[in-house]
C-alpha cells in the first residue's frame, strides 16, 4: 500500500507505519503477535484492532498529563498523528514483581537496570513503590536492559529530559493503575515511549494495551499472593509461559512450537476480553475491507489532517 503524501515505510514487530512527509505518521497495527522479540509465525485474529482501539482510549484519558501523537483513529485498526523524533529508550514501569523482573529475581539478583529490589519478595508480590527499568529501543531483535546512569553518561537521553521522562512515566502509571481498578484490573507493568514534537516531550506509540502492559484480576488476587497460586492475568505473558513451557525463549537455536488453531484462537479470545474488561464495553469485531477502500479512506484523513497542521 501506499499513501498520498508517502515518503518512507517501516514495518515494525507489530505494526507498519507510514510516514507522510515530516510531520504526520499512519500506524496500522497488523494481527501479527511477537513475543521474546521475534515475530510468531501466525496472525491472531482482532488483535491489531484491540491494541488500537486500547491505545485510542488511553491516549485520550491521559492527554491531560502531556501531549500524545494521536490526531485521529479513522479505522479501528489505524491511528494518524504527529511524527515526532523518538528517544531511543522504553521507559518501563513495573508496580510488582512479576515477568522479566521476577525472572530476574528467581536468579538470585536484585538489582534491574540499576534498580534494586527489595529482600524477601515473592513472585508477583506489589512493589514498596513502582520501579523504573528502562531498556534501549530496538528496530530489530531484542531490547536491552539499561539503567539511568547508563542512558545519561551515553547522552543516548539528556539528564533534563530523562528526569521529565520519570516524571511522565510515573504519572501515566498511575492514571493507568487507577483506571484499571475501576474495571477490576490491576495494572502490573507497562512501557511508554516518547519523542519530541516541536521540541516538546510527546506520549509515542500504543499505551495500557496487552502488548505493551500487564495486567492481573483484582478478585483473588490477595488469595493468589498468600498461596503461591499465579494470579489470573490477561497480557501476553501466559503466550510466553506457554513458549517457554515448549522449549522457546527466543534463544538461538530455538524452534517456535505449532501454533494450532485452539491456541490462536486461545490468544485471540483473551485480547477481547482485556479489551472490554478495560473499557468496560463490548467488542465489536472489525468489517474487513480491500486495501484500495483503505487507501482511499486513509489518504481523505490525511489530506484533513495536513491541512490542519498549516
Amino acid at each position: 500500500m501506499k499513501f498520498k503524501g508517502q515518503t518512507s515505510f517501516y514495518k515494525g514487530k507489530v505494526r507498519d507505519v507510514y510516514s507522510i512527509g515530516e510531520k504526520l505518521l499512519v500506524m496500522i497495527a497488523s494481527n501479527r503477535i511477537s513475543a521474546f522479540d521475534v515475530v510468531l509465525p501466525k496472525e491472531i485474529p482482532y488483535k491489531g484492532q484491540v491494541l488500537n482501539q486500547i491505545a485510542f482510549h488511553h491516549l485520550q484519558m491521559t492527554n491531560d498529563i502531556l501531549p500524545n501523537w494521536l490526531m485521529i483513529s479513522p479505522l479501528p485498526h489505524v491511528s494518524i498523528g504527529y511524527r515526532c523524533e523518538p528517544f531511543k529508550i522504553e521507559m518501563v514501569v513495573r508496580g510488582y514483581l512479576a515477568g522479566h523482573a521476577a525472572r530476574t529475581y528467581k536468579s538470585g539478583k536484585r538489582e534491574l537496570c540499576g534498580v534494586k529490589m527489595p529482600e524477601g519478595m515473592v513472585e508477583n508480590q506489589k512493589f514498596p513503590t513502582p520501579i523504573i527499568t528502562p531498556t534501549t529501543k530496538a528496530d530489530y531483535g531484542h531490547d536491552v536492559d539499561i539503567s539511568r546512569a547508563e542512558i545519561i553518561s551515553q547522552s543516548i537521553v539528556s539528564e533534563t529530559h530523562y528526569e521529565q521522562l520519570e516524571k511522565y512515566s510515573l504519572a501515566l502509571y498511575q492514571r493507568g493503575v487507577e483506571l484499571a481498578s475501576k474495571q477490576g484490573l490491576i495494572l502490573v507493568d507497562t512501557k511508554y515511549e516518547f519523542g519530541l514534537y516541536n521540541g516538546e516531550i510527546t506520549l509515542m506509540d500504543e499505551i495500557h494495551t496487552p502488548d505493551s502492559s500487564r495486567y492481573f484480576v483484582q478478585e483473588g488476587f490477595e488469595h493468589c499472593i498468600a498461596n503461591n497460586i499465579p494470579p489470573k492475568q490477561l497480557s501476553k505473558e501466559f503466550v510466553r509461559q506457554w513458549l517457554m513451557e515448549n522449549n522457546f525463549a527466543g534463544k538461538e537455536g530455538q524452534e517456535v512450537p505449532e501454533m494450532t488453531n485452539e491456541i490462536v484462537n486461545s490468544i485471540s479470545e483473551r485480547y477481547i476480553e482485556l479489551y472490554e474488561k478495560i473499557t468496560g464495553v463490548d467488542f465489536h469485531k472489525e468489517t474487513v475491507i480491500d486495501d484500495q477502500k483503505l487507501v482511499n479512506v486513509i489518504d481523505a484523513e490525511i489530506e484533513i489532517c495536513l491541512n490542519n497542521l498549516k
